[in-house]
């Protein structure tokens, strides 16, 4: 099983790709690592499979180049092993019960890169698990955008992507998001109520949500405290096996 885990910097997805393998290799599966994140300095796991044995962030930095162009540069270098890294990353597959990818921590460079693109179109069969933080939940439209921000990965990497709440264990009013989150008629209610453009616009989108997006539950994950883990490796085994629709 291939599991990306993809979301903005600091939604935590370094941690949770070492925290999560931790669980399934305790509970007896093999787990393979891949980092695809040139930048990244220190990693909380071992990986199998580096993209920083090609190039690194800080070293086209070092020729001169500010933070953001090197970061773009580097993925530009990597787009021509795109195949190899797929290649590579099939054959940890064959080898492994779970082959769990860390995505860049800019998430932009992962997802409008060809290298992203084009290597997760290798992967159809992958599931993506898109991480954000309860920071970004301040009024209902936020709610919306989360969901509806899953389901633009889905069709922009063209693999089945669930959304996940990370970093629970720091929200203090975890059932009062789950209301949001959970029940998508709850939300579209209280959309009708925010008085501005931004709201009638979520209060649309989030109203076509049942129709366009494929049948999914929100995940609801920590790192820290291992909430959430069995849900999720419950998830990818029934996206492998087909014998259930992620509700």
């Amino acid at each position: 099983m291939i599991v990306a885990f993809i979301g903005t910097a600091g939604s935590g997805k370094t941690t949770l790709t070492a925290e999560f393998g931790k669980y399934l290799s305790e509970n007896g599966q093999k787990v393979a690592y891949v980092n695809l994140d040139t930048g990244v300095r220190r990693l909380l796991y071992t990986p199998d499979i580096d993209v920083r044995e090609k190039v690194t962030a800080w070293s086209l930095m070092d020729e001169g180049l500010g933070p953001n162009g090197a970061i773009v540069k580097s993925y530009d270098i990597l787009a021509e092993y795109t195949k190899e890294y797929a290649e590579r990353i099939r054959a940890l597959e064959k080898d492994s019960d779970y082959v769990l990818i860390d995505t860049p921590g800019q998430m932009e460079t992962f997802l409008f890169h060809e290298f992203g693109v084009e290597l997760m179109e290798a992967f159809p069969d992958a599931l993506g698990v898109y991480l954000f933080s309860p920071e970004v939940l301040r009024k209902p439209s936020d709610f919306c955008f989360a969901l509806f921000f899953g389901l633009m990965i889905d069709l922009r990497l063209g693999i089945t992507t669930v959304p996940a709440l990370n970093k629970v264990d720091t929200v203090k009013d975890l059932e009062g998001i789950r209301k949001y989150l959970d029940d998508i008629e709850y939300l579209t209610a209280r959309l009708k109520f925010e008085p501005s453009t931004q709201g009638l616009l979520a209060y649309k989108l989030c109203s076509s949500l049942p129709e366009l997006a494929p049948p999914t539950r929100v995940l609801y994950l920590s790192a820290k405290t291992g909430e959430g883990f069995e849900d999720l490796e419950t998830v990818a085994y029934e996206h492998y096996c087909t014998c259930g629709d992620l509700t």
